[in-house]
């Protein structure tokens, strides 16, 4: 398959598992960077193809030969996404664009033998589960949105949905990391403000970024 289907079929995955759960083709063309028109084509070719359901002005909705091929380029995005960053302690904005590039020229074979050195990690870096090699994510994910925290109580920081460079710098700037710790001191319901607290710093994140960092409430 080409890098465009591959690309296209991974976009809707990933985004029905958002918070927004917005698969309709234009907004999966605002991902990816193309016109709303070459979206709704794609989408009538991938449908054809028995990669995914089209109705018009519906969500597109991958089959099950669809979900087969999103889960294969995601787990090996995101091998090579934990490869890179052991070896080389690259910055999660450089080894996403990196695994961009990687994903679509890796053979299962390779990225078996990724696994297998890597100790067959469950997550990668960024805290984004890793397929197995059946195409199946054999974790479960409890964690919310730090927009939907609870004032008050403690959180681990358990995944980083972005591939923005600006968003990264900004999170390694002030500690926001996988596996770190912060409490959630009070939550601007009416301006979509929340303030954490987190190495001993302060800090007032907007929605633009407390939507894409997700936690898990510590017990």
């Amino acid at each position: 398959m080409s890098v465009a289907i591959e690309n296209f079929v991974k976009a809707i995955y990933k985004n029905g598992k958002r918070d927004n759960n917005d698969t309709k083709p234009g907004n999966i063309a605002k991902e990816l960077g193309i016109s709303n028109a070459a979206a709704t084509d794609m989408a009538k070719n991938l449908a054809a193809k028995d990669l995914l359901k089209y109705q018009k002005y519906k969500p597109l909705k991958l089959t099950d030969n669809g979900t087969k091929m999103a889960l294969s380029v995601i787990r090996k995005h995101r091998l090579w996404e934990a490869l890179l960053f052991k070896l080389f302690d690259m910055s999660l904005h450089d080894i996403h664009r990196e695994a961009e590039l990687l994903e679509h020229q890796t053979s299962d074979l390779l990225a078996e033998k990724i696994s297998e050195y890597l100790g067959n990690p469950k997550f990668d870096p960024h805290g984004d589960p890793i397929p197995n090699a059946d195409g199946e994510i054999t974790t479960s994910d409890t964690s919310i949105s730090l927009s939907n925290a609870n004032e008050g109580k403690s959180y681990t920081i358990s995944r980083l949905m972005s591939d923005d460079k600006e968003f990264f710098d900004f999170c390694a700037l002030n500690g926001l990391k996988y596996g770190n710790t912060l409490v959630v001191s009070k939550q601007f319901t009416n301006n979509k403000m929340t303030q954490i607290l987190i190495n001993n710093n302060t800090i007032l994140l907007n929605q633009d970024f407390t939507s894409i960092i997700y936690v898990n409430e510590n017990k």
